[in-house]
């Protein structure tokens, strides 16, 4: 298997920093700290019964992420207490070239399970396309982009949001390794 390393870190979303002004408007992206529902390695299930929405199982963390909207706080809902899904820089993934579905979980709400709290169940919208996006994951096999459903990007946006992490001093990219060639 032939690995490449590429220096893209985000998968979801993008960022600038909270309350940074002119280059706030500048980028699609923002930079924040909150508690939040990481979903870049999620896999998802139908929920409601709609079939353009899927429930993800996410880990809930604190800190600095990143996301196409502003940090929000926590805030209690008929549902439960409810948190955004936002972005955390990654490791390593595989690009898949198929035209599966895959759920877009940045910036979803998320319900915190009441029974542990480091876990969260996100309403992600299902998206196909015909661009390559990446499953996270620390391994390849030959059916990791042909069996379940993940929470993705595609692999442009993971790059671009990896460029704008560069920048961002409070949420730094990793070197990303790519565990395999997309078709």
């Amino acid at each position: 298997m032939r690995k490449i390393i590429f220096s893209l870190v985000s998968l979801l979303g993008a960022l600038a920093l909270a309350g940074c002004g002119d280059d706030e408007s500048k980028s699609a992206f923002i930079v924040c700290e909150s508690t939040y529902a990481l979903c870049t390695t999620a896999k998802c299930e139908p929920g409601d019964g709609s079939t353009d929405t899927v429930s993800c199982a996410c880990d809930v963390k604190t800190g600095y992420s990143a996301g196409q909207k502003p940090c929000t706080k926590e805030a209690q809902t008929a549902k439960g207490k409810e948190i955004s899904s936002r972005y955390y820089p990654i490791k390593s993934y595989v690009a898949c070239s198929n035209d599966r579905p895959w759920a877009w979980c940045l910036d979803k709400p998320c319900i915190v399970d009441p029974n542990d709290a480091t876990k969260a169940s996100c309403a992600c919208a299902v998206t196909k396309s015909k661009d390559p996006y990446v499953v996270v994951t620390d391994r390849y096999t030959d059916s990791t982009c042909t069996t379940d459903l993940w929470s993705s990007a595609t692999v442009a946006d993971a790059t671009d949001l990896t460029d704008f992490l560069r920048s961002n001093e409070h949420l730094k990219p990793f070197d990303i390794e790519v565990l395999n060639t997309p078709n």
